[in-house]
Parts: structure tokens; C-alpha cells; sequence
């Protein structure tokens, strides 16, 4: 019986070289992966160089917080009367002093520091939203370009303190019938503020639509049958925005010296509802004895006025893709 000879083993496969390693990619490479920069950090970085604005926006954040914050520190009733504490100086009890009914003026600049800027803000959104609207409309539809702007010459013409002094006669019982006396006399120094205006905005972006809307893109847009409200919301308007908050930031300032020009004239808020211009009213007859009295409630709108314009030179600079990265 013969022995059954076995196969011989089965080589192992050859091992296959290992892949070689891929190149690491180059930095271009990786910086082409990144994601796409947001262009308002652009107009940030172009913000911060602008020692103007930014120190602007240093005063009117300050004021912001002292206006919102100061009533929580500072927790003084502004219309508590003492009059064995009328007409002080500076003092601990009293930073500011007090004025000739014995209330604390630094309580008083708080309060009265928000409706001012309260009334800045909504004034210039009014007016913001009003003036951008009609911009649009005229500078886009040719058949309304000659009414609305002729409505806007007739605006411009006529004389602003006149108007307002009108508007506070005819409406200030109504609406104050309505709302409230405090709430009423927002509502109307508000609105007054923003119907007169709203004007320059329309101008200007009438001028920017005019110029935008024979642009290649827009063209292109309407070309495939795309709506008129979608090209202005996706095309014409973002296009706009540079002038738009430069506007808004010069209304904002320009709203705070109205209504401080209307309560200074006695036409604004009551005598207990403190507001800078009324505070201002208030010590015109003390002048010569205190003229801290004056001082206070001036210097804190002028800075924000100031800090406010600065802020707007600076949006304006960052906005401008012909200025930014220079």
C-alpha cells in the first residue's frame, strides 16, 4: 500500500505595496476650504479703523448704559420733591444737585435720558421705513417718480418748527385723550418727528435706485420674468443699505435735538415727565445762580449727538466697497 504523497503548501500571496501617502495640501489649498468670510465682518474691520467712530461708539454706548442701567444704581424717585434740599450743589447725596423743587438731578438725567434717546430711536425708524419706501417707489416705477418726489420738494419746502408747533396744537389734546398725557405726547412727538423727516432718505435712495436699476444684475433678473418686489427685497435693497444707516444714525441725532428743541419751548412733555430738553427748560431761569443746572442736560446732548454723527461717518466709510479695504 502505497503512502498517499501531500500537496505541497500554498505560497502566501504576495503582500501589496502600500498606497503612498497623499501630499499634504499646500496653504493656498486649505484656505480655499474655509468657508466663505461674512462680508460684515468686512465692514467691521473697516469700522474699527476709524478712531472717530469708534470712540463715538465708546460716548453713546456709556450713555446708553447710564440711561438704562443708572435707574437700578442710582434708585432715587426723579419727581420726589424736597424742598429743604432745593437748589444744592454737587454733594454725595446729590452728584448733580438738585433743582428749585428739591429733586435729584442725577435721577432726572437718567430718566430723562431714556425718553429722549427712546424717542431718537423710534422717530428714526419711522422716518427710516417712510423715507426708504418712497425712495424706492419713485426711483424704481417711473410713473410715480414725478408725484412722490414733487410731495417730497413740497416737504422740504416747508418750515420745520412751524409744521411741528402745528401738528403739537391740533393733535396733543386728541391724543392724549386717547393714550394718556405721556403716552399720547410720545406718540405725537414721535410721529411729528418722523412725517418731517423722512425726506432726505427719499432723496437719496431714490438717487441709488435710479442708478442700481440698469445695473447688469438687475437686468439679468428681470429678464427671467422676476417679480418687482423681489428684485428691490433681493437686489436693489441690500445695494441701499450704506446710505440707509448713514441716514439712520444723522436721524437719530437729529430726532433727540427736535424733541429737545419742543420740550425747551414748553410744547413737549409735561413738567413731571423729565426729558433733557425739558430739564434744559427748566433751568433757563437759574442760569446766572446755577448754571450747573443747564450744563448737565447740554453736555449730554451734544455728546450724543456728536457720538452719533461720528458713528455715522464711520458706518459710511466701512458700508462703501469703494472706500473699505484702503
Amino acid at each position: 500500500m502505497t503512502e498517499t504523497s501531500m500537496p505541497p503548501p500554498a505560497a502566501p500571496p504576495p503582500q501589496s505595496a502600500p498606497p503612498p501617502s497623499a501630499p499634504p495640501p499646500a496653504a493656498e489649498d486649505i484656505h480655499d476650504l474655509r468657508p466663505p468670510r461674512n462680508q460684515w465682518w468686512d465692514v467691521w474691520d473697516q469700522f474699527k479703523t476709524h478712531k472717530g467712530a469708534m470712540a463715538g461708539m465708546i460716548v453713546f454706548v456709556s450713555i446708553i448704559l447710564f440711561v438704562a442701567v443708572g435707574p437700578w444704581i442710582w434708585q432715587v424717585d426723579p419727581g420726589l420733591i424736597d424742598i429743604r434740599s432745593r437748589n444744592q450743589g454737587s454733594s454725595w447725596a446729590h452728584p448733580m444737585g438738585t433743582d428749585q423743587l428739591g429733586r435729584d438731578l442725577l435721577a432726572r438725567m437718567m430718566y430723562g435720558g431714556r425718553v429722549s434717546v427712546a424717542v431718537g430711536l423710534t422717530a428714526m425708524l419711522l422716518g427710516l421705513l417712510l423715507g426708504t419706501l418712497i425712495g424706492v417707489l419713485a426711483g424704481y416705477f417711473r410713473l410715480l417718480d414725478a408725484p412722490l418726489m414733487r410731495t417730497t420738494d413740497l416737504f422740504l419746502a416747508l418750515p420745520l418748527l412751524p409744521l411741528l408747533l402745528i401738528l403739537v396744537a391740533l393733535f396733543r389734546d386728541v391724543l392724549e385723550g386717547t393714550f394718556g398725557q405721556a403716552m399720547g405726547v410720545f406718540t405725537l412727538i414721535v410721529v411729528a418727528i418722523a412725517v418731517t423727516s423722512w425726506m432726505q432718505t427719499a432723496r437719496i435712495v431714490r438717487g441709488d435706485v435710479l442708478a442700481l436699476k440698469e445695473r447688469e444684475f438687475v437686468l439679468a433678473a428681470r429678464s427671467i420674468g422676476t417679480p418687482s418686489r423681489r428684485i428691490n427685497t433681493r437686489h436693489i435693497l441690500p445695494n441701499v443699505m450704506s446710505p440707509i444707516m448713514v441716514s439712520a444714525t444723522l436721524g437719530i441725532a437729529s430726532a433727540i435735538i427736535t424733541e429737545s428743541a419742543l420740550s425747551f419751548l414748553g410744547l413737549g412733555f409735561p413738567p413731571d415727565f423729565p426729558t433733557w430738553g425739558r430739564i434744559l427748560y427748566d433751568g433757563r431761569d437759574w442760569i446766572e445762580q446755577y448754571p450747573a443746572r443747564v450744563v448737565w442736560p447740554g453736555v449730554f446732548i451734544s455728546l450724543t449727538v456728536l457720538s452719533v454723527n461720528f458713528i455715522g461717518d464711520g458706518l459710511r466709510d466701512a458700508l462703501d466697497p469703494r472706500i473699505r479695504g484702503r
